[in-house]
């Protein structure tokens, strides 16, 4: 829910309207990601192979670190924020996995 704005935050209201657009956007995205994920547990589960694949972490944080370099975003936070998302769907992963 949005709050009323102080008068000197008005000239922001545009801003804050997009990124919450893009927000939503990026939820949406991590709900197709998340669908993907509960596929990889079935194949996983299936073929017996750990939740947890080093080397398929580092692959997946150097290409995202990649890909923000060329669109002028910070690598070391997109590093940052898949680190924290890899981890989660791990726990997850191996919560469904036992």
């Amino acid at each position: 829910m949005a709050r009323d704005l102080p008068e000197s935050e008005q000239a922001l209201a545009p801003f804050r309207a997009e990124i919450d657009v893009i927000d939503a956007a990026i939820v949406e995205l991590l709900a197709k990601r998340f669908e993907v994920v509960k596929h990889v547990i079935a194949v996983k589960r299936a073929e017996g192979i750990a939740a947890l694949l080093p080397e398929r972490v580092e692959d997946v944080v150097e290409k995202v670190m990649a890909e923000a370099e060329t669109r002028g975003v910070p690598p070391e936070l997109v590093e940052k924020l898949w680190r924290v998302l890899i981890a989660w769907v791990v726990a997850y992963e191996n919560e469904r996995l036992g």
